[in-house]
């Protein structure tokens, strides 16, 4: 995949993810793994991980819960669960 394809398609690496949202790579990882209903970026046939743009925002709504509102883990990914409800409602 060549760099124009990528920014066309809105594609970015876990470390241009990272710099967007002020979020360590370590700690998207770790998110991944706790949010994966919520959070899941493709995968590129070399399993590199590329960020979609509502993947970012997703990122950005994780990092104020945890980090600005103090929800912990669990109590984030229920408000995830009850947001993304009211949106298919």
């Amino acid at each position: 995949m060549t760099n124009e394809r990528r920014k066309s398609d809105g594609l970015v690496s876990i470390s241009v993810a990272s710099k967007i949202t002020g979020v360590e790579i370590h700690t998207l990882r770790y998110w991944e793994r706790e949010f994966e209903v919520f959070l899941e970026p493709v995968r590129t046939d070399g399993g590199q991980r590329r960020y979609r743009p509502e993947d970012i925002q997703t990122v950005f709504t994780i990092k104020r819960l945890v980090r600005d509102e103090m929800f912990s883990i669990a109590g984030a990914r229920r408000y995830l669960a009850k947001q993304r409800q009211t949106e298919a409602a």
